[in-house]
């Protein structure tokens, strides 16, 4: 039976799985492959995307394309400037995306591809220097660049062994490669990644606790000298409210914590005598707090080991800044630990 006649057969579930697992080795098969295949020409890969002082332009048509643009993100999220350059627009406006700072990175399977080659004698009047992701450093490509990266004759997985699928995925991984050994050389940090990811979840959990605490203004703060009854009454407000009340020292410093909670077990304890005396008494005493500048995950991590609902925010000297609230991280404490 032929390939095309054996791509149309019906498969059983266990044929399908067998298959899809057939598809997963012969791609993890090739990236071993290409981890052996690395050479010191990788090296020089990621001294020219280190040392380049303007953008990475990566460009490629089709599936590669696609990968491309993936490869760009990746640059761009990790502290190297990078945009995606399309053959096809490149010799219609886009080449003006190109200065003389700039580093390309071109990929290719096969290096002849009709849109790259057409490319290549207009890129070198450019003077940039150009990085080749291709199968054959003779391709083309290959003896147009500056450095190959020659990721070697692939087995597509398909059963035609046509459609781009191991050539991607070891193009996709050979980007990530040099675009995180690139970041590593950078010394690129956790707060520099929450930077240039401020959205969704994963931002909320790279932003610092002043991005997500309520501020001073929203919350309730009294002196630990004042009694309950008079706390109460002075802090009574409009609106939404936190469920504790931060306390302070004559300095201004952070001593106790009153919540909600505390004030319902005066009541079920009929402790009424409790509330004309400084609420002082009463108060958690020393309560878990963290410092300005901390990551949002360490206050989750901090409320979901305590089992606290609110953690203050405080400065060097212990004045509270302001005030993580449980009802403000939905969705960030771990389910085991809620």
């Amino acid at each position: 039976m032929t390939n095309e006649a054996l791509a149309h057969a019906p498969l059983t579930p266990f044929e399908q799985l067998r298959y899809a697992r057939d598809i997963i080795q012969i791609e993890a098969h090739s990236l071993g492959q290409l981890a052996s295949r690395l050479s010191p020409e990788f090296a020089d890969a990621v001294e020219l995307v280190f040392a380049c002082r303007g953008s990475v332009i990566v460009s490629g048509i089709g599936k590669a394309g696609l990968i491309g643009q993936k490869i760009t993100a990746t640059l761009a999220s990790t502290g190297t400037r990078s945009h995606f350059l399309h053959p096809a627009e490149a010799i219609h406006g886009d080449l003006g995306r190109i200065h003389r700072d700039d580093c390309l990175l071109m990929l290719s399977q096969s290096g002849e591809t009709e849109e790259i080659v057409r490319l290549l004698p207009i890129l070198e009047k450019f003077g940039v220097p150009l990085i080749a992701v291709t199968a054959k450093r003779t391709s083309a490509l290959g003896r147009a660049a500056t450095v190959v990266l020659e990721i070697g004759p692939l087995r597509e997985a398909c059963a035609l062994g046509l459609a781009p699928s191991t050539s991607t995925t070891v193009m996709l991984a050979l980007g990530d490669a040099l675009a995180l050994v690139v970041s590593r050389m950078r010394g690129f940090r956790r707060e520099d990644f929450a930077r240039f990811h401020p959205g969704g979840s994963l931002g909320r959990q790279l932003s610092s606790v002043e991005d997500l605490m309520r501020p001073l203004l929203e919350c309730r703060v009294a002196s630990e000298d004042l009694s309950i009854r008079e706390v109460f009454v002075a802090l009574s407000r409009p609106g939404r409210r936190s469920g504790a009340i931060m306390l302070v020292d004559e300095l201004g410093r952070l001593t106790g914590l009153f919540t909600d909670s505390d004030l319902a077990r005066l009541f079920e304890r009929r402790r009424d005598n409790a509330f004309d005396r400084p609420i002082r008494e009463v108060m958690t005493s020393q309560p878990r707090t963290v410092g300005s500048g901390a990551r949002i995950a360490d206050a989750v991590a901090i409320m979901a080991e305590r089992k606290i609902s609110e953690l203050p925010v405080v400065d060097a000297l212990g004045a509270p800044q302001g005030l993580i609230d449980i009802t403000d991280l939905v969705g960030m404490i771990p389910e085991e630990a809620a």
